[in-house]
């Protein structure tokens, strides 16, 4: 027999004993006596049989006991982009607790995310749609498994979403400077990571931003209008939420000779790049210039001085997420959760 293509039939033929037995011996060796499952076994090894098929299995019984994380983006994603790491670290802990499986699907050419998306083992989807959101979704559906997405920008009422309200959350972070007196301020936004990297005109976020930077710009300007900030006095830059495109920003926005004494950083990494620019030039935070993020990962507690955000509830996300899946509980409609500013060390009055 050629290896590879030896069945469990073929062993069990060989070592005498029924298919039945044989099966046992691979999935319940336990309830097998010991000189018939040794026999088996070598015969096994023998004829080159590794084993049931797995993937097989698990499909025959309609579960597999795994979920599938997706995001258009390449796997050091997940490890690199703070978000990403602290959700994931949130998902893994609410699938640690049911003993569920966690498998990354990623890629980004699109053709090989089809493949992915298609071979994956798992019982359903959660999809960062960050960028590149309606791709994912399509690619799912096609594959006919249970999915929900988070942050999902379109207003498509038949996708289950889970998302943050980025709207008032933004308006939050805003009215938090302003209330401390400031009104000079400039934004650095998240945006394509093909998109340009400039300074952006108001109307153009509906163009050249992803829904979540573009609820954000609005959020800021909801808040900022209050205190008699008008959009035209937001100088905003947007970024591949990476230091050089964070600098390049900096560099434009504090040549100007009324720099502004606030940044509305629309991620914890924006803002914590954005610090070390500042101290790297002399400027203090918050003595010189306050600085709020949005996220609420990790890092922003660690830093000194710590860092003011609007914090995402990424456990809550990821119990929901997970259980969306597993207790086949999809969102009927979008699910919208509040992020909750905390107030640290890197935003206070600007000085006289």
């Amino acid at each position: 027999m050629t290896p590879g293509h030896v069945k469990l039939a073929d062993v069990a033929k060989a070592a005498g004993v029924s298919q039945g037995t044989a099966s046992n011996v691979f999935s319940r060796p336990e309830i097998v006596r010991d000189e018939v499952r040794e026999r088996v076994l070598g015969v096994a090894r023998r004829l080159g049989y590794n084993g049931p098929d797995i993937k097989g299995r698990l499909l025959r019984a309609g579960r597999v006991n795994a979920i599938g994380v997706a995001a258009v983006e390449p796997l050091s994603y997940f490890f690199d982009d703070p978000w990403a790491r602290s959700l994931m670290t949130a998902i893994g802990a609410v699938c640690d607790a049911s003993g569920t499986g966690v498998a990354l699907v990623s890629a980004n050419n699109e053709q090989r995310l089809a493949w992915n998306i298609n071979s994956a083992l798992v019982d359903g989807f959660i999809l960062l749609c960050v960028d590149g959101g309606e791709k994912l979704v399509d690619l799912t559906r096609r594959r006919q498994l249970p999915f929900v997405a988070l942050a999902l920008g379109a207003p498509e009422m038949s996708v289950p979403v889970i998302g943050i309200d980025n709207i008032n959350g933004a308006a939050a972070a805003a009215r938090h400077l302003a209330q401390m007196g400031h009104r000079r301020f400039a934004a650095l936004t998240t945006g394509h990571s093909s998109g340009p990297v400039r300074a952006i005109a108001p109307d153009e976020i509906y163009t050249l931003l992803g829904s979540t930077p573009r609820d954000r710009m609005l959020g800021y300007w909801q808040a900022l209008t209050e205190f008699g900030v008008g959009r035209d006095d937001v100088p905003t830059h947007t970024t591949r939420n990476d230091q050089q495109s964070v600098t390049a920003g900096l560099e434009e926005i504090f040549a100007s000779p009324s720099p502004p004494t606030a940044i509305l950083a629309m991620s914890d990494r924006i803002a914590l790049f954005t610090i070390q620019w500042l101290t790297e030039r002399g400027l203090t935070v918050p003595g010189h210039v306050s600085v709020i993020g949005f996220d609420g990962i990790p890092e922003a507690a660690m830093f000194q001085p710590g860092l003011t955000t609007m914090a995402q509830p990424l456990n809550d996300m990821a119990r929901r997420a997970v259980g969306a899946i597993l207790d086949d509980s999809l969102p009927k409609e979008r699910e919208t959760l509040d992020a909750t500013l905390i107030v640290r060390g890197t935003t206070a009055p600007p000085r006289p």
